[in-house]
């Protein structure tokens, strides 16, 4: 009930700040950004766009990759219109295509640019079962085993740009609470709902297992990037449900009651995007990895978010389903 109240009320946790701080708040203090280069996923609409918008504020050179050039274009216009002097690059990126990755990472490595940021934010919610191009899952493909090869991918880039700059990079999973939700064997289902047609396939549940495996991929990374003693960093946040208009079949005074307060619980896209710049460009998680957050504050992952072992496994498991990826295209060839 305390915490209930805590979060109503925006009350500041130990970083200073609670459920009410924007993202331009928690940056307001923040170093300047020039000499930093970002690759933000999902920054053309929602939460993704707010973050682009304030790195840019602050002096970060911003890579929007994105489905929709046109989209991505907007964006840029968009922030270009507050601040003229941004460096921005739009690039094409489909998340749940892994020939969609390599080839964005191949050609962002063609730049010879700094890799000082990684924001892996884009995600969607699928109510009808999907399948990718690689035979994965589609919300799984594209919240999770994307950005696991995205980030496999400009781990290098990462690691050289820290010893070179002296900068720590920092990786940000955008994960959700609602990883929470999952229960089971996360391997299993997943091989059940890969299935075409899937009989299994529950649009919550695989969205639950997909930012479960965002957690994971954290947990694991984290040991082994200090493992590798490299300069970077990685952490995974929830950044809370955002107030959306809301839409009803009747009218009437309990009706009004619930969705009032429902609105209550519900973030702005600026508070939402706060957490996502506190885990990236905040001095105070200098030094901190495998944490999970939420307004803008450490909290606890759910049991199974928790664990080593089925963190270790679900990396091995994404390295196979890459894997096999690459020799079925080497096979056709």
């Amino acid at each position: 009930m305390l915490e209930t109240v805590k979060y109503l009320i925006g009350a500041a946790g130990p970083s200073g700040f609670g459920s009410k701080t924007t993202a331009e708040q928690v940056t307001s203090h923040c170093p300047d950004l020039h000499s930093i280069t970002a690759i933000i996923t999902g920054a053309t609409s929602g939460i993704g766009a707010e973050t682009a918008r304030v790195l840019a504020k602050r002096g970060a050179r911003l890579v929007l990759p994105a489905r929709s050039m046109k989209a991505a274009e907007d964006t840029k216009a968009r922030i270009l219109s507050e601040f003229p002097d941004s460096e921005i690059i739009v690039m094409a990126l489909d998340l749940s295509s892994l020939h969609s990755v390599r080839k964005f990472a191949a050609q962002f490595q063609s730049f010879k640019l700094p890799l000082n940021l990684l924001i892996n934010n884009a995600g969607k919610f699928s109510h009808g079962h999907a399948i990718s191009e690689d035979g994965i899952e589609m919300t799984f493909a594209t919240n999770y085993l994307g950005h696991f090869l995205l980030t496999k991918l400009l781990l290098k880039n990462m690691i050289e740009t820290a010893e070179k700059s002296g900068v720590q990079g920092r990786i940000v999973n955008v994960s959700s609470s609602i990883h929470s939700w999952f229960s089971g064997d996360p391997i299993s289902y997943l091989s059940l709902i890969n299935k075409n047609k899937s009989d299994y396939y529950n649009g919550t549940r695989a969205y639950a297992l997909s930012k479960l495996a965002n957690v994971l991929h954290t947990k694991e990374l984290a040991q082994r990037l200090q493992q590798l003693n490299a300069n970077v960093t990685v952490n995974c946040m929830h950044p809370g449900i955002v107030r959306t208009r809301l839409t009803r079949d009747r009218e009437g005074l309990v009706t009004d009651l619930v969705f009032f307060l429902a609105s209550k619980l519900l973030k702005t896209i600026p508070q939402a995007a706060a957490t996502t710049c506190y885990v990236a460009i905040h001095p105070r998680l200098e030094n901190i990895s495998g944490k999970y957050f939420s307004d803008c504050n450490e909290i606890s992952t759910s049991k199974l978010g928790f664990n080593s072992t089925e963190a270790a496994r679900l990396w091995s498991i994404s390295e196979i389903m890459v894997a096999q990826k690459i020799q079925t295209v080497h096979s056709q060839g």
